[in-house]
């Protein structure tokens, strides 16, 4: 039976020799910017088609398309299983699409990118690049001591496909790696894990935090007052995950007494951040556009994300990131 594959035209216009050389049974459905097809030559409405497979890619980022597109997934007579772009699946129009029974896989394309990330503002962070080049330009020979990642304990709070790449990173330079996660499975990359019950016990151990986790109900605001009050003095803290799941006020007093050293914030309550916001121009902020996934790797990894999932899907074989509804926001 021929699948019915719905994506936005210019994503088609992009992945199509190379899906057309799968040979897949498939009927391709393309979208505009404004969430409307044009089916046999005629306009018709979302309402009236019926989807198998939906395929939301970056693209629509890039073209101002992602606001209808939303309404889209929402808007179809049916869909079976929507692919995203997005990792965190905190939008309410994924809620809304599990509960109608649609099911949805997220991405790990950004993982590559963000764990990279990670690393360099983490590396920029404990060593003296900025006093180097300044006694390069005085002429000073002067020794300039920094901290060795191999004698830091790092905690990666959340650990789908960001907090593995991370992890992996991170070991290679020798760190002990703590996660804590929704269950307390480890991996051989792992040296301590645990679940958020366990975090007043790992965070006092902590040199490095980067939050990785998805925001839900119970993530929502955890790094608090205790959160801030518990960590080892000195500690870098890295969000990578959503600017929501950190008390912003409680960060500015950890940040002012010293306790926490240095933020490294690429996610915030409300985006664009607004030009009066005070994390803006804290001396200990090191404040990014939410772009931590910039790398030039990404786009090639959507797409081969996208091209393996819809064979298994025509194959009946199970999806790669298939979210579980129960952990959808």
């Amino acid at each position: 039976m021929t699948a019915t594959v719905a994506m936005y035209d210019q994503s088609y216009a992009h992945i199509k020799d190379r899906l057309d050389a799968l040979g897949l049974d498939i009927e391709v459905l393309q979208f505009d910017r404004e969430g409307q097809f044009q089916i046999g030559g005629k306009a018709v409405p979302p309402s009236e088609v019926a989807v198998d497979y939906l395929w939301l890619s970056n693209h629509l980022n890039a073209g101002g398309a992602i606001r209808k597109a939303f309404e889209l997934v929402l808007a179809l007579k049916s869909v079976k299983v929507v692919q995203t772009f997005n990792a965190g699946l905190d939008n309410p129009v994924y809620k809304q699409a599990s509960e109608k029974g649609i099911r949805i896989c997220n991405s790990s394309a950004q993982g590559v990118a963000i764990a990279e990330y990670v690393m360099a503002q983490v590396m920029s962070v404990v060593h003296p690049i900025d006093l180097q080049r300044k006694q390069q330009a005085a002429r000073e020979w002067k020794l300039t001591p920094f901290r060795e990642l191999s004698r830091m304990n790092w905690l990666i709070i959340g650990f789908g496909p960001i907090g593995e790449a991370l992890a992996t990173r991170a070991k290679a330079f020798g760190t002990t790696i703590d996660v804590v996660r929704r269950s307390p499975a480890t991996s051989a990359i792992v040296d301590r894990a645990g679940t958020m019950a366990d975090l007043p016990r790992f965070l006092p151990d902590a040199d490095v935090i980067v939050l990785a986790c998805s925001l839900t109900e119970a993530t929502r605001g955890f790094a608090g007052k205790a959160f801030f009050e518990a960590i080892k003095p000195g500690a870098v803290l890295v969000n990578i995950a959503r600017g929501a799941l950190i008390d912003d006020a409680e960060l500015l007093k950890a940040l002012d007494r010293g306790q926490l050293a240095t933020a490294v914030l690429d996610v915030f309550h409300e985006e664009p951040l607004p030009k009066d916001n005070p994390l803006w121009s804290h001396p200990q902020v090191r404040l990014t556009p939410h772009t931590s996934f910039g790398g030039d790797g990404g786009r090639a990894r959507w797409d081969a994300l996208f091209l393996d999932n819809i064979q298994r899907f025509v194959k009946g074989a199970p999806l790669a990131f298939e979210v579980n509804p129960a952990d959808i926001a």
